[in-house]
């Protein structure tokens, strides 16, 4: 863990130390774990959609499908 020094405006400071149950850090670092994983969320969906608009991209799954259809057992 690293200790860092930040600044911030009285009113936040106020509305933190309501919310963080006299836990500064932990609030703070559950919200910043929370809205990174919403952006990451957000990033992946996006990945998904351009791949799933992406003719070369889909042709190329196709061709893998086709693939891994082909009756070949791994297992055997």
């Amino acid at each position: 863990m690293i200790k860092v020094t930040i600044t911030l405006e009285e009113d936040i400071l106020q509305f933190i130390d309501l919310q963080a149950q006299g836990n500064r850090s932990g609030y703070i670092n559950a919200l910043l774990a929370e809205h990174r994983r919403q952006i990451l969320e957000a990033e992946m969906i996006a990945a998904l959609k351009q791949d799933a608009e992406d003719p070369e991209y889909q042709a190329e799954i196709a061709a893998w499908d086709r693939v891994v259809g082909d009756g070949i057992n791994a297992r055997e």
